[in-house]
């Protein structure tokens, strides 16, 4: 059995607070989108792991996919598995690949193995797992607040609209983009901003981190700017990582020749 864990984009981004635990509570908006790794799981006389694509770091029990079924299998009786990942979301980009992977084993493994396990039982183990990895269990249109896992659908009024992805050669730690953010809460909650119209959004709706993160990448910063130099209507930098976003009427021809080599593009129509 085969599935496809896709990235999610954040529109807007707002770190509210730090909490007790050391964490932070957020405001932001999560969006599914198209770019996915590829998840296969099959019965094995062994549990196996392999992966391809880009180069993984780290053991295998350390990947959140190995995680996931490491987490199932403390309350299922789980067979031995040949478990595959193809990997193409590129890490550091603020795209929540790894999140997606150990989500979407977990609702693979459910499927697949028939475990019953409800949405809400799922949302459990996915907190467990990693603060973006409930979102990829419902996988819609989110308001998410807390930490990321306090999630409401909303409908968010994107369709339509062309979406480019790029992603330059270089990789945003989350600690390193969480120095110089100082929490605070938003004079205007972004629940409110996103319903604005799209082409409201440029001088309301904002990632914080981009101003911890822009000085010691000026590249990411180039990457916003020259999205809006090609028509976008809103652009913005994903998550915590290296990865701009821009929301398009129409995508420029020639995406492949504006960017280097080096730099990694996606693009879809919403």
């Amino acid at each position: 059995m085969i599935s496809f864990p896709n990235a999610k984009i954040n529109i807007g981004l707002h770190i509210t607070e730090k909490r007790a635990d050391g964490f932070h509570n957020l405001e932001t908006v999560f969006l599914p989108v198209g770019w996915s790794d590829a998840l296969e799981i099959a019965e094995s006389d062994e549990l196996q792991f392999t992966t391809s694509g880009i180069n993984i770091s780290g053991s295998p029990e350390s990947n959140l996919v190995m995680k996931a079924y490491s987490l199932l299998k403390m309350d299922f009786d789980l067979p031995a598995l040949k478990i595959h990942l193809h990997k193409q979301i590129p890490f550091g980009a603020g795209l929540g690949g790894g999140s997606a992977d150990g989500a979407f084993m977990l609702r693979l493994l459910n499927h697949t193995l028939n475990l019953d396990i409800s949405q809400e039982k799922l949302l459990e183990y996915a907190a467990v797992l990693g603060s973006d990895c409930p979102f990829f269990i419902l996988n819609k249109p989110v308001f998410a607040t807390g930490t990321g896992n306090i999630m409401n659908e909303i409908n968010l009024n994107v369709k339509g609209l062309s979406l480019l992805l790029v992603k330059p050669s270089v990789e945003v730690s989350t600690a390193k983009a969480f120095q110089n953010v100082v929490p605070q809460k938003p004079p205007v909650s972004l629940s409110e901003l996103i319903n604005l119209p799209v082409q409201d959004w440029k001088n309301n709706i904002v990632n914080q981190f981009e101003s911890s993160v822009f000085p010691h990448y000026p590249e990411i910063s180039d990457i916003k700017t020259q999205l809006y130099n090609m028509g976008a209507v809103y652009a913005s930098m994903s998550g915590s990582g290296s990865c701009v976003f821009g929301l398009f009427n129409e995508l420029p021809a020639g995406i492949e020749i504006l960017f280097p080599a080096s730099f990694l593009t996606f693009s879809q129509k919403i």
